[in-house]
């Protein structure tokens, strides 16, 4: 197992455990077929292969090996060396591994992964307004992802209009992380996190939007992650060149990007405990990528 699969497998524990009856019975292995299939939502720490399924781009370092090494024996689109976090959930419920939403000839009756990299909780022309076209790869934004699932829907359940809605009732909904991609944009152009921080109340509000479409479509059942601490992430490691005193001392992660990540998820926690009491008939869980990640970068041994 690679350091990305072990974060994964780290991370997918903390989701099952919130999704299962409770975290003995996950531990226990009790989450087998509490779901009937899984949906998942996000960006590349999601996406099983929707970037490459109409082809692989030359310059696409994550169609080459040591990507997929570890546990398929060749790259398959993933951006890990193994498995994803979705895989792991997937397994953990028993259910197979999620097809891409983009491949043909799929068996989809399990569900889908509509995760494609470079997603964003807010669409295109949003950027494009602020002067950042150019700099962020929107391939598929969140309720871009959404309306996937809608032109899907036929393959997943075709029975009566009550079957499929109890179908949907008993299926999991994994949406995100959403907003990683949103804060590159004014980031990798340059503009701080100054600038990046008008960002959040948008991308906190799409990521609830795209919370309640789903709802609409059907889902009862939602774990809606935050975002990981930017502050750890060795592409702003080696871009940014920061005062020793804004590294942590042990974690060796960026002080100010982290906290910024934590004021993110912070202000997810607000935004689905406002959505709670407006659906008493939906679950909507919190998903903490922070903390584990936190605890990876600290306890490394501690995780192989």
């Amino acid at each position: 197992m690679g350091r990305r699969e072990a974060l994964a497998v780290l991370l997918a524990v903390v989701l099952a455990a919130a999704a299962a009856p409770g975290e003995a019975d996950a531990a226990k292995g009790k989450a087998k077929g509490k779901y009937r299939a899984l949906f998942n939502f996000g960006d590349s720490l999601a996406d099983a292969g929707n970037l490459i399924a109409n082809g692989v781009p030359d310059i696409l370092a994550t169609a080459r090996l040591p990507y997929g090494q570890t546990y398929f024996g060749k790259p398959t689109g993933r951006c890990s060396d193994g498995r994803l976090v979705v895989d792991h959930l997937a397994q953990e419920f028993g259910l197979p591994l999620l097809p891409p939403s983009k491949a043909n000839h799929s068996d989809f009756r399990y569900g889908a992964n509509f995760a494609i990299t470079g997603a964003t909780a807010l669409d295109t022309p949003y950027f494009e307004a602020r002067g950042l076209g150019a700099v962020v790869w929107n391939s598929g934004a969140l309720m871009t992802q959404i309306q996937w699932f809608r032109d899907l829907k036929p393959f997943f359940c075709n029975s009566t209009k009550e079957e499929c809605k109890e179908f949907y009732a008993n299926s999991l909904f994994v949406v995100g992380e959403f907003g990683g991609n949103d804060y590159n944009a004014p980031l990798f152009a340059g503009k701080g996190l100054t600038e990046a921080y008008k960002f959040m109340p948008d991308v906190i509000q799409g990521i609830s939007d795209g919370v309640e479409e789903l709802i609409a479509e059907g889902a009862v059942d939602l774990i809606v992650p935050g975002v990981m601490p930017t502050g750890c992430f060795p592409v702003y490691l080696n871009m940014l060149d920061m005062p020793a005193h804004e590294y942590g001392a042990r974690s060796g992660c960026i002080r100010q990007y982290n906290t910024f990540s934590w004021v993110h998820n912070a202000h997810l926690k607000k935004a689905l405990e406002k959505l709670r009491p407006k659906y008493p008939n939906v679950r909507i869980i919190y998903g903490d990528y922070y903390t584990p990640v936190v605890q990876f970068m600290l306890q490394p041994e501690k995780f192989g």
